[in-house]
């Protein structure tokens, strides 16, 4: 390897809209970002589930006549 040439590899913290911080190893001197496993809700086991009843009775009603055929 050519000496030199590489950015150096630094221990950063990592900073959430959350919060929360975590450090990690990065060439970069300072990291934001919007979404950690501290408040994911994949993580958590907090999703919110969207309402989809509304459009399935929807479609339903506009092509169920359809579907039956």
């Amino acid at each position: 390897m050519k000496k030199d040439i590489h950015p150096e590899y630094q221990i950063i913290k990592a900073t959430c809209a959350c919060g929360n911080e975590v450090e990690i190893g990065s060439v970069n001197t300072e990291m934001n970002v919007e979404i950690c496993s501290a408040c994911h809700p994949f993580f958590t086991g907090k999703q919110k589930l969207v309402d989809s009843a509304g459009r399935v009775e929807k479609f339903l009603k506009k092509y169920g006549r359809t579907l039956e055929k």
